[in-house]
């Protein structure tokens, strides 16, 4: 099984050509390449390209637990990188198709760097989704573990739960993280971020991925965290996210159409033997 491996910002990446597989890749297959002591080890599998009727290239986007992601900032980015790579585009701007909704690309000429029409960004409980009455989900307060939390929730194609903090840091995105994913107030679990407004321009985050866990950045939920900031009125419509791996820039119109620009870095290349799935992990 032929694989090429990235990461943005430390949020690592292995891409895998449907044309490359013997079959499908079911869950345990995805646990193990993921396993960073059983098998290649990433955030995530992106499996694609594959045929699309609304876009140029449609994708798919796995969890390190096997479980299907919506939609990926920093793996779109990725993907759309590998494309360019691999000799499947001869344009830097297209379209892909995920379950969170269709995006359009364009990577730089020097492949370093990749720009992601991400779509519009809702606060609607029906959308994210998030039980109780409809009602856009701002300012909101969850219980975990006897401790109020003050939170705001946003779907870009995916969900995501953000929690307002003084101080955010990796200690309180492990402790609270697992958790608020798995509350019942969350019927699809929820990707978690911490947010702190710096200033009109800067935010900082730590997060806590629905499906991998603690994660040194994300694409999405850069995008989510800083809408949030922009729709409460705490930033401007450009914003600078923070997070331990770097740094994501996010633009937003009125209508809160999110575009994003960062990095993208290959690793390797290789093949994964069939033998890594003789244990059973």
């Amino acid at each position: 099984m032929k694989y090429s491996k990235y990461h943005a910002l430390g949020n690592d990446y292995i891409v895998i050509r449907p044309d490359n597989l013997q079959d499908t890749l079911p869950k345990d297959m995805i646990r193990t390449i993921c396993n960073r002591n059983y098998g290649v080890g990433s955030d995530g599998i992106l499996l694609g390209p594959f045929k699309s009727d609304s876009c140029d290239f449609g994708l798919k986007i796995y969890n390190p637990d096997g479980s299907e992601a919506e939609k990926s900032g920093n793996g779109l980015r990725i993907f759309a990188r590998f494309l360019c790579d691999d000799e499947l585009t001869t344009s830097n701007t297209f379209t892909v198709e995920t379950p969170g909704g269709n995006v359009s690309c364009d990577v730089n000429p020097d492949r370093k760097t990749v720009q992601v029409e991400m779509g519009q960004v809702s606060f609607n409980s029906a959308l994210i989704p998030v039980n109780g009455k409809p009602r856009e989900v701002l300012n909101e307060s969850i219980i975990i573990d006897d401790k109020e939390l003050i939170f705001c929730a946003a779907t870009i194609g995916n969900p995501h739960c953000i929690i307002f903090s003084e101080d955010p840091s990796p200690v309180e995105a492990k402790l609270y993280g697992s958790k608020i994913e798995n509350d019942p107030l969350f019927p699809n679990r929820t990707n978690v971020q911490f947010l702190k407004v710096l200033d009109r321009s800067n935010i900082r985050i730590e997060i806590w991925e629905r499906g991998a866990g603690y994660t040194l950045a994300s694409g999405s939920s850069s995008t989510a965290a800083a809408a949030v900031a922009y729709k409460l009125g705490l930033c401007d419509s450009k914003i600078t996210v923070h997070m331990p791996g770097g740094q994501i820039k996010l633009s937003f119109d009125t209508d809160l159409m999110a575009t994003m620009t960062g990095p993208v870095t290959k690793i390797c290349s290789g093949i994964i033997e069939n033998e890594i799935f003789e244990i059973n992990i």
